[in-house]
């Protein structure tokens, strides 16, 4: 198994993580469920988030081949979900971190904070949604299946769970993360099943030269290691609910493997990928 598309396993994983994060604890924001200097310590801790979509954005260059022809992905706004990616990606990291730090100076009203926030929840939704639509290939049959928008979804779901989680605590607002691990062990308890479901699949998808199942030596075993890895990032998040003194370095690193599980299981759909037809 190769890892020719590490530039781009990294831009979905680390985006999907974030979008994630940003729309749980924007939800909360929204909810009025932090006071103004709760609020102002939970926004300093929001910094990771935007740290990770810069590495990201950094990494997609790189699968351009130079940077440089980044603007060229813009290219054909509208008429391809990969420019609407690109767009909606640069959209929701403008408008998200515009909030942020009005937010961090304590400028505008507050009214037009939550506006704002409101607008890069939803134009982060449609960034996930139009990261789907760029893998949905009907001539890659290996793409073009449930399989793909379950597994981004909960890359953002589980990823964005684990990463507010960690976010509130480091804050000292752990306590209004209460839901959080029910969501993400749900998420992960999903993934566990459709890997196992997806695996299962592959045999019946093949043309004339090549069967799927064929296409990533050892592809059971790399699965049994994701799923060993995404039944550990689930104790390790369940052990930091029982250990206050702990939490943030178990959840710091429950984060840190579901990292690696997540981009170790976007690295074999990478490679899943085969076409037919012309």
């Amino acid at each position: 198994m190769g890892w020719h598309e590490l530039p781009l396993v990294i831009f979905t994983v680390l985006t999907q993580c974030a979008v994630g994060a940003f729309i749980l604890l924007g939800a909360l924001i929204l909810m009025g469920r932090l006071e103004s200097t709760s609020l102002r310590r939970l926004n300093r801790q929001m910094l990771f988030i935007w740290v990770l979509m810069g590495l990201a954005f950094a990494a997609s260059t790189l699968h351009l081949g130079t940077p440089l022809r980044a603007p060229n992905a813009l290219l054909r706004l509208g008429g391809s979900w990969l420019s609407n990616e690109i767009f909606l990606g640069s959209l929701f990291f403008a408008l998200g971190g515009f909030f942020w730090l009005l937010t961090l100076l304590g400028m505008g009203k507050p009214l037009l904070r939550r506006i704002l926030l409101g607008i890069a929840m939803l134009v982060g939704v449609a960034f996930v949604f139009a990261t789907i639509r760029v893998y949905m290939i009907p001539t890659v049959p290996t793409w073009d299946t449930p399989y793909t928008p379950i597994a981004f979804l909960l890359t953002s779901v589980i990823g964005g769970a684990l990463l507010a989680h960690l976010l509130l605590n480091v804050s000292g607002q752990g306590q209004l993360a209460r839901l959080l691990p029910w969501l993400g062990g749900l998420a992960i308890a999903l993934a566990l099943g459709t890997s196992v479901a997806q695996a299962m699949s592959l045999a019946s998808i093949q043309t004339a030269i090549q069967s799927a199942a064929d296409l990533v030596p050892h592809f059971q075993g790399l699965l049994l290691i994701r799923m060993t890895l995404l039944a550990t990032v689930l104790a390790l998040w369940l052990f930091a609910l029982r250990n206050v003194r702990h939490q943030p370095l178990a959840l710091g690193a429950s984060f840190a493997l579901l990292l690696v599980a997540e981009m170790l299981g976007r690295n074999l759909f990478y490679n899943l990928h085969m076409t037919v037809g012309l």
